[in-house]
This record gives structure tokens, C-alpha cells and sequence, in this order.
């Protein structure tokens, strides 16, 4: 993980530490100043946007010093999230399972070891760890065979029954199942690289010279002979590829043409079974034969541990979740809520976990059907989602989960995330600490801000139901506005409020678009 120098991570202390300490007082009945009421008018003006002359706009500005509400247009109306749902699953994680919460991977053996030979089985058995790389699977098969098993005479079982067997989230898009960012959710999994897409591979198109002329070599991250490659890929004067997993199969097909190298992050069909061939691969490697076919299923009462890896903490996980907006650590995230709080590790207990954290911190409308937000029928008003933020505050994890969110116009992918390429020099530059949320037709923008005389406000942003051209400008000009916030004076026309470089394209989140890399 990117490492932030020393004077950064002080200077986000520094500002942690400040919105915690700012008192949260209920709401005073003040006279709006002449600074609220020229807010107010800027922001009217900023929504008559004419590309929300159909669209529905929620906004809700708050005072986290005084509480005052400076700010509110259809603050009680349920509008579509997105990823701003993640802020409701990050909350209630942190308060569930704590900062200090791991996921531990196991191996271990359910039979009797006689010298080199273990008459039984040896089972992999995984709690959700969304950080684990081919890496991590192949130090555990190395401490195996270090631990003096050469021979498993039985077979060669995944455990994934931590959680249950429901791998899509409910409601979510038949034509997703393909994307790295819609995987498919299981307590056993692993990622392709440190940005931890749990459940992917990259799948690399290049030039390969030959003697009879270049021809196009396919690649993957990790290697692995679990996916079917079908390349139909020619070289042409320019790369216009398609690489793309047929639905329900283990069939990658590849099409068009390549000039330069292209990469694109794949799903697998089934996160569990492509475990156990990397696993089953590395053990072979480390000199240790499964006699035995790969099995799923789950290990016996009995069984002894012979080697373990943990995860990174919850709260150093929370900086990929929450900065890059990763909707698989959301989903597993919820799953292993409802594992801790009901022992069941799906998502309707999960959930329930996640709304009764917020219904017990005030948030009166809400309604969740995933973790991540990839579900259209997600709903929270934009009043809620201030509450939340706002009751969040008080908590002990807050400074961590503060720092996890995107911060406007910082250009490092692990400090700025999402939100890395808007409001950049601008007032609102590394001011803002807010989530995104991208679905088509839909975009949100939550979090906190400081204004132009370091008054702490709170903001909630949701803009549903537009056409076509994305608003997520709309977006910058309202937070760049709260940074210029001063009580009593007036700042610039509203219609001079732009944000520069939009690096956000279309309407995806920034890291739905890799290898872009917006």
C-alpha cells in the first residue's frame, strides 16, 4: 500500500482531530446571515442547471458547529445513492467489527499425517479476506510443505461456507456479471493485484514478434490456466479490442485488433473454484501431490490448522474500499456483519446490521438492498445521509474512516481516490473529504468541507434522473462554494463556480474505468 510522507499524515491528524473536537450541537434558530442567504441564492442557482430541468436534485448543507441547516432542497425525498451507499456499510463495519478486525485464511488437515503422507483431506478455508493475491495462497501451500506434508491422500477442499452461497447482489444488472466491479461475492476469493478487485483477473493483449510476423500474445494476472482463452485477436494499425468473459463460463473471448499493449479486468464465474486451482497450482509447485480431486465443502469439527495468513486491519482496508470505491470489499464487508452479528453470512443479515446502525444514529430514511450501492433499488434521502454523517462524528473510529474518504484535487490515487482529478485548485482542493456515487442517469457527492473561516460543514449532494451530460460539475461548483462560505459577505457569481480538469468520465466512478485510470 502507498505509503503518505510524515507532514501529510500529521496534517490529516490535524484535521481529524479538528472535526471530531467541533461541538455538535442540535440546531439553533438563527437569522440567516447575509452570508447564508447569498449561499442560498448561489445554490439555487447552480441547480437551475438546465440539465436538471427533469432531473431530480437533492441537496442538504449543514453546520456540524452550531447544526444548524444552511442549506435544504428535497432534503426527505428517497433518491438513488449509488456509492454513497458505502458510506452507511463503512460506518457500521467500523462500529461492528472494529478498526482492529482480520480476516484469517487457513489451511488445515482432517486426517492423520504419517511422516510425509496425510491420509485425509486438506482443506482451504476462507473468511472473505478481499486482499489476498496468488501470493498470499502460494506462502500458505510453502508452509505446508514446510511443515512436512509431501502426499494428501484425499482431496483437496475449498471452504467457503463462511458466507453463504448467493454470489450476485440483489437487483444487480444481468449484463454486470462480467465486470471486475460486480464479482461475485465469496468467502474464499483473491485479487489480481493491490488495488484488491477480489474476485478478478487481468487479462494483457500485446505484440509478440515471431519469424513469420508479430502476432498477438494474451496474458494473465495472475498467471492461471483457470480461465479459457479464446483469441481471435489480430494486429492492425491501432488497438480496438473487446476482451470479454462469456456469461456463466470460465471463456474469455478476445476480438478486434492490436497495436499497443491493453489490459482489462475480468470477474471470474466462480471466485471459490478459481481459488482452488491457483491454491491446488502452488502446492504442486511447492512439492506437495493432491492424490484427490479439488472438492467444495466445509472443514470437519476436527480438523487441525497447519498454516494461517490474516488480512491486513479493517481500518487500513478502509483506504482501497473507500478511496477507489470498491464495490466487492463493500459486499464481503457486509456478509461478515452479518456473520459476526447473526452468524449467518448473508446479505439480508448484513444489512439489517447496517440499517439498524443507522436507524439507531437517527437516519429515518433509508433503504439498502446491497452494500455498495450497485443496486438501482438503493435508497436514502439526502437529509439522511447528512444525519449520518453528522452522528458519525462522535465515534472513535471516525478520524480513520474521516481520512479513508476521497479528497478533492490530490492527485495521489490512495489519498485523493475517486475524487482525485476534480476540484483541483480550487478553494475546495484537498478541503473536501466526501464519497462519489456513479450509476447512469444517477450521481451523489457526500462528506464534510471546511469554509473560507474554517467552519465545518456537512454536505449531501444527490442528483437522479438526468438525461444525458454528466452533472458531476454541478457537484464540484456546490462544494467549491461551501469552501468559500463566509457568514457575512457574498462570494462570486455562481455561474463563475466551475471546477477545473473533470476527471470523472461519463457517468462511472473514476476506478470503474480501468486500465483508463482516470
Amino acid at each position: 500500500m502507498r505509503r503518505t510522507s510524515a507532514s501529510l499524515v500529521a496534517g490529516a491528524l490535524v484535521a481529524a482531530l479538528a472535526w471530531a473536537s467541533s461541538p455538535s450541537s442540535p440546531a439553533v434558530a438563527l437569522e440567516p446571515s447575509a452570508g447564508v442567504a447569498d449561499l442560498t441564492q448561489d445554490i439555487n442557482q447552480i441547480l437551475s442547471d438546465s440539465r436538471l430541468t427533469i432531473a431530480r436534485a437533492g441537496v442538504v448543507v449543514k453546520s456540524a458547529a452550531t447544526g444548524e441547516e444552511l442549506y435544504a432542497t428535497d432534503a426527505g425525498k428517497l433518491l438513488t445513492p449509488a456509492s454513497n451507499t458505502k458510506l452507511f456499510t463503512s460506518a457500521a463495519a467500523a462500529e461492528t467489527l472494529g478498526l482492529d478486525y482480520r480476516f484469517p485464511t487457513t489451511v488445515l488437515s482432517s486426517g492423520r499425517k504419517a511422516g510425509s503422507v496425510l491420509a485425509g483431506d486438506l482443506v482451504l478455508r476462507g473468511t472473505g479476506d478481499p486482499t489476498m493475491l496468488a501470493d498470499d495462497y502460494d506462502a500458505l501451500a510453502a508452509k505446508v510443505a514446510a511443515a512436512g506434508v509431501k502426499v494428501v491422500t484425499g482431496k483437496l477442499v475449498a471452504d467457503d461456507t463462511w458466507f453463504d452461497a448467493q454470489r450476485l447482489g440483489n437487483d444487480w444488472s444481468w449484463d454486470d456479471e462480467t465486470a471486475y466491479y460486480a464479482a461475485p461475492i465469496s468467502a474464499l476469493t483473491a485479487s489480481p493485484d493491490r488495488d484488491y478487485d477480489a474476485g478478478s483477473v487481468i487479462v494483457s493483449v500485446a505484440l509478440s514478434p515471431g519469424a513469420d510476423g508479430d502476432k498477438v500474445k494474451v496474458s494473465t494476472t495472475p498467471e492461471t490456466g483457470y480461465l479459457k482463452i479464446v483469441n481471435r485477436a489480430t494486429v492492425g494499425s491501432a488497438t480496438d479490442v473487446l476482451i470479454e468473459r462469456q456469461h456463466s463460463t470460465r471463456t474469455v473471448v478476445i476480438t478486434g485488433t492490436v497495436k499497443d499493449p491493453y489490459q482489462e479486468w475480468v470477474a471470474v464465474d466462480d471466485p471459490t473454484a478459481y481459488v482452488a486451482s491457483l491454491f491446488r497450482s502452488s502446492l504442486s509447485k511447492h512439492g506437495v501431490k493432491v492424490l484427490g480431486p479439488t472438492a467444495a465443502g466445509a472443514a470437519p469439527a476436527e480438523a487441525k490448522e497447519l498454516a494461517r495468513h490474516e488480512s491486513m486491519t479493517l481500518g487500513e482496508l478502509l483506504v482501497p474500499f473507500m478511496k477507489l470505491s470498491n464495490n466487492i470489499h463493500a459486499e464481503i464487508l457486509t456478509k461478515a456483519m452479518g456473520r459476526k452479528v447473526a452468524g449467518q453470512g448473508t446479505w439480508s443479515a448484513g444489512l439489517k446490521v447496517s440499517t439498524d446502525f443507522a436507524k439507531a444514529n437517527g437516519v429515518q430514511v433509508i433503504n439498502m438492498r446491497d452494500g455498495s450501492g450497485l443496486s438501482r433499488r438503493d435508497g436514502f434521502s439526502p437529509g439522511s445521509i447528512v444525519q449520518l454523517l453528522t452522528a458519525v462524528r462522535s465515534k472513535p473510529w471516525f478520524d480513520t474512516w474521516y481520512e479513508s474518504l476521497p479528497i478533492a484535487g490530490n492527485a495521489d490515487r490512495f489519498v485523493g481516490g475517486t475524487l482525485r482529478s476534480r476540484m483541483r485548485n480550487t478553494p475546495a482542493a484537498n478541503n473536501v473529504h466526501a464519497k462519489t456515487g456513479s450509476l447512469t442517469g444517477v450521481t451523489s457527492l457526500s462528506g464534510y468541507v471546511k469554509s473560507a473561516e474554517g467552519e465545518p460543514l456537512i454536505f449531501s449532494i444527490m442528483l437522479n434522473q438526468y438525461l444525458s451530460g454528466s452533472p458531476k460539475d454541478i457537484e464540484d461548483k456546490i462544494a467549491i462554494r461551501l469552501a468559500q462560505f463566509t457568514r457575512a459577505t457574498a462570494t462570486a457569481d455562481a455561474t463563475q463556480l466551475r471546477a477545473t480538469e473533470q476527471g470523472e468520465a461519463g457517468d462511472l466512478e473514476c476506478s470503474w474505468l480501468k486500465p483508463v485510470q482516470c
